[in-house]
């Protein structure tokens, strides 16, 4: 719930900051000049970019999302039998052999989108986060029967 949140909070504050910079790109475009024009358009594609980027990542979480509540609802989620350190963090050694066993169940069943689901997970306890990404891009693809990029 406290993740749900911080991300409510960032998306608004960002939605106010594309506003407010959307309101001087357009008062720079208003004033006339080459130079304001110029400057005011370059001042508006950053909103612009940054809530398509807010959009994107949206739509990412919530489907990851709905792939866990799935997965969650079967029975299939994968469990927490990762060793910790005495601060609390995943212990190295414990995340690359569950990590090990991810990727080979995913190899056998390269086609089932819950195995990319877990192996998202395990990269993410191995700390590879743009592979995690990956691989959960590749389960939400394989869930909605849309072609996989190889």
């Amino acid at each position: 719930m406290r993740a749900k949140l911080t991300y409510l909070v960032t998306a608004a504050a960002l939605v106010l900051y594309f506003v407010l910079a959307g309101s001087r790109g357009v008062l720079l475009i208003r004033h006339g000049t080459l130079l304001t024009v110029t400057f005011g358009v370059a001042v508006l594609i950053l909103p612009v970019i940054g809530i398509w980027f807010l959009w994107k990542n949206t739509q990412f979480v919530r489907r990851a999302n709905a792939l866990a509540a799935e997965l969650d609802a079967a029975g299939g989620l994968p469990v927490d039998e990762l060793l910790r350190t005495p601060s609390g963090r995943i212990d190295r050694d414990s995340a690359d052999a569950v990590f090990a066993r991810r990727r080979e169940e995913t190899e056998d069943s390269p086609d089932d989108w819950r195995c990319w689901f877990r192996l998202a997970v395990a990269y993410q306890d191995a700390r590879d986060t743009p592979r995690a990404r990956k691989a959960m891009q590749r389960a939400i693809a394989l869930h909605a029967n849309k072609p996989v990029r190889a």
